[in-house]
């Protein structure tokens, strides 16, 4: 019997391992094999949901192949491709339920504006529009909505949770300490509303996004900014009123888009390739400049961890790749892409470490996504210029202490706890029970000395004295376009300029083309299926998932606590 059960369980084990070398066999043959793109084609830009920054896991396989998500890297690279290539007619944009950031849509609005220069056309076709879908649409030459649909364009919106109440049934106290009146992310386990500083620059923020909403589609569709204001106010509007007060040009069914289409182009039979074929089909061509992501939370890691799972970067793997980037004589210039509301002090400090030493061995030129605020715009403190857009939100140069205390809720639940130890603050690290008056000094002695540091290395990157960057910093979040006249960061743009000044650093030629190679790489099924934590990508995508559900939930770094440069609150602006 032993025997028998010994066979099934070897042949078990083979089995299995045959068919994941099958997998990976096949796996390999559809990598290898890259796409074509037909003759007489339209490029459809179909996004939704997150546009991120760092490649997605690729699944190469039949039946359980899925379209790879682009990157913005990829939209950039295709849109500018597909600007001169001939087999490309013309572009539809397809966004829907977007989640992304406001300064990566303006990312890919300026790169779809770039497209149109070309003199192809640009339609845009809306299902179930929201404020997103219809700032990018306004990029377009023609808007198509579905005849029984809603432009759901009705103004912004924007709200935080607070857990105190919770926490408080639960038994649960949390201590926190901070440096910067405006370093409020502690808020959310002590308070039940907002302070007057986070109205403040909530405020700030609101008002430079619905601006900028205001200005940059009131120019797409030849109305002034206060025209457009009065039309949010009417919103949202079903179909027929978005066609009546000219938001949108026509009402029409997808084959309706495209019928336009032959007319406007002269060609009668016109193939689809969406963005998520062209892209692997044209990865790009030119100089090669590595594209550094540095997307999530900063936490520290260690050098088997994935530098990006789900919503945090791990300092570990980061600072391997930045070296391997620093002493690969391929790469003539780095562009280092910001995406992080910052995290654990210490890993911030070792990981901007490595990026001076990356700066000071070839050209880096920083530009900054969503948000680079806290610990994520402490990274960018190399010295060497930093480009973000308007709508990013960053700064908040400041640094806090977040310490749960569970001693009420061991109680409730039945558990008591008993000790001894040796030394005053041994047990500082106990949380079922509150921190001493000595802990407290202690820990505040550490968090001042750490914000004097932060507000030193700002100063002498951004060459200015201590007292100037401290009445800018105290933990106050700022939006691009308030830090570029702070001079927080040296200048507002995008990718296109983030490359023409790392090929100015590299002494490429200023009309050369440019191929950005994205770092870390898209993982394939093979290195899923032999890293070293296979259950870190289900924690990262279950992690994500909830992510998208409730966004204002604590981020990863405030939930393991410590010392942090962390963005004092997450919002999302509806």
């Amino acid at each position: 019997m032993g025997k028998f059960l010994l066979g099934v369980l070897v042949g078990g084990i083979v089995t299995v391992l045959v068919l994941i070398i099958c997998a990976l066999a096949i796996s390999k043959i559809f990598a290898t094999k890259q796409p074509t793109v037909a003759a007489n084609s339209v490029l459809v830009l179909s996004l939704s949901g997150e546009v991120p920054e760092a490649a997605p896991i690729g699944i190469d396989i039949p039946l359980l192949q899925t379209q790879p998500t682009p990157t913005v890297r990829d939209v950039w690279t295709s849109l500018h491709e597909a600007a001169t290539d001939s087999r490309i007619k013309a572009l539809v944009i397809q966004p829907r339920m977007l989640l992304a950031g406001w300064a990566r849509l303006e990312e890919i609005r300026q790169d779809i504006a770039d497209f149109k220069k070309s003199g192809k056309p640009v339609y845009a076709f809306l299902q179930g529009p929201g404020s997103r879908e219809y700032y990018l649409a306004t990029a377009a030459d023609k808007i198509f909505l579905s005849p029984g649909d809603m432009l759901d364009v009705k103004g912004f919106h924007v709200e935080e949770l607070y857990f105190k109440g919770t926490l408080e049934k639960l038994g649960i106290g949390v201590q926190v300490d901070h440096i910067g009146r405006f370093k409020d992310a502690g808020d959310i386990f002590t308070r039940t509303n907002m302070t007057p500083e986070t109205r403040e620059v909530l405020n700030q923020v609101l008002d430079q996004i619905y601006g900028d909403f205001c200005t940059t589609t009131g120019s797409g569709r030849r109305k002034s900014a206060d025209d457009m204001k009065a039309l949010i106010d009417m919103g949202p509007f079903l179909a027929a009123q978005a066609k009546a007060t000219g938001l949108v040009d026509e009402l029409g069914y997808e084959d309706e888009v495209y019928a336009d289409l032959k007319k406007k182009t002269g060609v009668s039979n016109l193939n689809k390739t969406r963005i998520q074929t062209y892209f692997r089909a044209v990865p790009g061509s030119g100089d090669h400049l590595a594209m550094l992501v540095g997307e999530g939370d900063i936490l520290r890691g260690d050098l088997s961890d994935s530098p990006q799972s789900g919503d945090t970067l791990s300092s570990g793997p980061f600072i391997k790749l930045v070296r391997q980037l620093r002493d690969d004589h391929n790469v003539k210039g780095v562009l280092l892409r910001i995406d992080s509301p910052g995290g654990d002090a210490v890993a911030s400090d070792e990981i901007l470490h490595e990026l001076k030493l990356l700066s000071s061995k070839k050209p880096l030129v920083i530009s900054m996504s969503d948000v680079a605020a806290s610990g994520g715009y402490y990274i960018s403190l190399t010295g060497t210029s930093v480009i973000s857009y308007p709508n990013t939100l960053t700064g908040s140069i400041g640094v806090l202490y977040v310490r749960p205390n569970i001693h009420g809720l061991l109680d409730k639940i039945g558990i008591a706890e008993d000790g001894i130890s040796r030394g005053k603050l041994a047990d500082m690290e106990d949380l079922s029970q509150p921190l001493s008056d000595a802990a407290q000094q202690k820990l505040h002695e550490s968090i001042s000395a750490t914000y004097r540091i932060f507000v030193t290395k700002v100063a002498a990157a951004r060459k200015k004295t201590y007292d100037q960057i401290d009445a800018l910093a105290q933990g106050r979040v700022w939006m691009g376009a308030q830090a570029e006249q702070n001079g927080l960061v040296d200048q507002l743009g995008g990718l296109d300029q983030a490359v023409a000044l790392l090929r100015q650093k590299a002494h490429l030629p200023a009309q050369g083309k440019t191929n950005l190679i994205l770092y870390p790489a898209r993982k394939s099924l093979l290195e899923l299926l032999t890293g070293a934590s296979t259950e870190s990508y289900a924690d990262a995508a279950a992690t994500a998932k909830l992510r998208k559900m409730l966004p204002e939930l604590p981020g990863p770094a405030i939930l393991k606590g410590g010392i942090m440069r962390l963005m004092p609150y997450r919002f999302v602006i509806q």
